[in-house]
């Protein structure tokens, strides 16, 4: 390892451990028994670091944003040594490594073995015990993955489930891409699923307790003693961890009532930012399902107006796109459409951010290494160039065709539709071959309408000129566009949200004689589709099944509050 280390090595080296992270996790979401068996180590991880993907603009400040973005046992953790080990500039990564063990282990109201703190121990060991210069990539590789190994035997939970631990698997796939980044050794290795072969399948047997309780996070701010906190706090609930920030400490921590939990925090000082979920169980009958059966896993985009609980349930591999606000960058799947728009209503400049070349031939890899064949629906290239990266990718590194990759022309609900079908499809056990013709029928097929209410979001997001936009919104014309392979078409213009409506059922009343699969996908007005618009679908198509989703933020953030979008395609004529 490189003696001295400049400042931009340290932030190229971390946003290659964070994509890397990213590519795995999914899989440590299944593998995710312990403290509490909800399926989001994953999920937690990638929100608490993603700052780290902007660090090559600015280190320090991506460094102080972590305080704000921690989430989840293991995501508050990670923030607490990742804080101080990405400032190794003087005393080196033996120094920064020793501090940030420091904190994580400081930050725990009852630390255990037998998790990411064990991939902490032995990184700051190695440190110790060689001389920094001479460590290389492997060695420290090679510790980690042993590390990992031993905790399934260092916890009851995770031998019971004949897992390693997620938050620690989560740490070593970070420092994978870090060190292999740092050090530039990148030469073909063993990947994930053959280090860990035996224990990243959760036994069939397991059967985790059921959980009553809620995950708190909030900041609390106070005058008193940061350090002192956590002893008292600990006593609060389960799962406590407590992360000292600059002026206020970030608080996460499992709780049965967390009214009476706010009220004893209140006298410990000033509630901020609080948020409060019902945890259960994740291992339940969706993320049970093995889809053994399947030959072709699903690939898609989170630009698609999936959820990732639909995703899950469907066995789909989402890629993210990025919503970036002044204060915040998160994976498109995992940002509340709520906050979205009342960021946007309260005038915030809200963009968006494709992944990186990297981070998604990272993903493309990742599918390979787990599912035998991966068919990849993208994006239309008339919006993005996933579709070129991903040919690109594949015909450089995918001798045995496992991956394959079609342009759906779609995006929003489309894509969605056209991902959803298919994922069932594949359920069935059909050939890669008749899997990947499903979907192109799909494609030429599928339907969608979005309904714009206001179009300063379009002109906001070069959509439209300012001319058009301003006259537009003068006349209250709410524009009807649907995305296909030439890009986004204007079917038709109406003045209210009647004339929308009325408009989507003259759409689908021409289908009264299929089976419908429809999506409806809303903006912040859900209440109204929920109420008004479903009932009416219904009406026209009532042997359809409808489902009620979240327009794909990635088009939330340019069409802006208000709209809205139906999506369908005729299950029976695709098949």
């Amino acid at each position: 390892m490189k003696n001295s280390i400049s400042s931009p090595q340290i932030a190229a080296a971390a946003i290659a451990g964070y994509e890397n992270l990213t590519a795995w996790a999914d899989l440590l979401d299944r593998i995710n028994v312990f403290p509490v068996a909800d399926g989001d180590t994953g999920m937690n991880l990638r929100v608490s670091l993603a700052p780290l993907r902007e660090c090559g603009t600015n280190l320090e400040a991506a460094i102080a944003q972590l305080a704000l973005t921690g989430r989840g046992n293991s995501g508050n953790i990670a923030v607490a040594f990742f804080r101080e080990f990405l400032h190794p500039m003087e005393n080196g990564f033996a120094g920064a490594a020793q501090k940030g063990r420091e904190q994580a282990w400081k930050a725990i109201g009852n630390p255990s073995h037998g998790t990411m703190l064990e991939v902490f121990d032995v990184l700051c060991l190695l440190f110790l015990e060689e001389r920094e210069a001479a460590l290389d990539y492997v060695t420290v590789r090679d510790h980690m993955q042993k590390a990992v190994l031993s905790t399934e035997k260092q916890l009851s939970e995770l031998s019971d489930a004949g897992v390693v631990d997620a938050g620690a698997l989560g740490m070593f796939c970070f420092f994978d891409g870090f060190f292999g980044e740092l050090t530039g050794q990148k030469a073909a290795i063993c990947p994930v699923t053959e280090l860990f072969a035996n224990t990243l399948c959760i036994n069939a047997s397991f059967r985790p307790p059921d959980s009553e309780e809620y995950c708190v996070e909030a900041r609390l701010a106070t005058d008193g003693d940061q350090g002192e906190l956590l002893g008292t706090i600990a006593n609060l609930g389960n799962s406590v961890v407590v992360v000292p920030g600059d002026s206020c400490v970030k608080v996460h921590i499992h709780t049965r009532s967390p009214e009476q939990l706010r009220d004893k925090l209140s006298l410990l000082g000033n509630v901020r930012d609080w948020s409060d979920e019902a945890m259960g169980s994740m291992i339940g009958e969706g993320t049970r399902k093995s889809f053994v059966q399947n030959r072709v896993r699903i690939m898609s985009d989170a630009a698609g107006s999936i959820p990732l609980e639909l995703a899950r349930i469907y066995g789909i591999i989402l890629l993210d796109s990025y919503i970036l606000t002044h204060d915040l960058a998160k994976p498109e799947s995992l940002f509340s459409p709520e906050q979205l728009y009342i960021l946007m209503k309260n005038g915030t400049r809200v963009t968006t951010a494709q992944a990186s070349t990297h981070e998604r031939h990272l993903h493309y890899q990742a599918g390979l290494h787990q599912y035998e064949k991966v068919l990849y629906l993208c994006t239309g290239s008339a919006f993005t160039g996933n579709f070129s990266i991903a040919v690109d990718w594949q015909k450089e590194n995918d001798s045995d065709t496992q991956f394959a990759v079609i342009d759906t022309g779609a995006a929003s609900g489309r894509l969605g539709v056209i991902a959803l079908l298919t994922a069932r499809h594949a359920e069935t056990g059909a050939s890669a071959e008749d899997v990947k013709e499903y979907a192109e029928k799909l494609t030429r097929q599928a339907e969608e309408y979005v309904f714009i209410h206001e179009l300063k979001h379009l002109v906001a997001g070069g959509r439209v000129s300012k001319a058009k936009g301003f006259f537009g919104d003068l006349l209250h014309m709410k524009p009807v566009i649907s995305p296909g392979f030439e890009g986004v078409r204007k079917i038709a213009v109406v003045r209210t949200r009647e004339g929308q409506l009325d408009f989507a059922c003259a759409r689908i009343e021409h289908h009264a004689d299929a089976s419908l699969f429809v999506l409806l996908q809303y903006t912040d007005n859900k209440d109204w589709l929920r109420e008004v618009v479903e009932p009416q679908i219904r009406r026209h198509v009532p042997e359809a099944e409808i489902l009620l989703v979240p327009l794909s933020l990635t088009s939330g953030v340019h069409m802006g509050p208000g709209a809205w979008s139906i999506a369908f395609a005729a299950c029976a004529e695709a098949a």
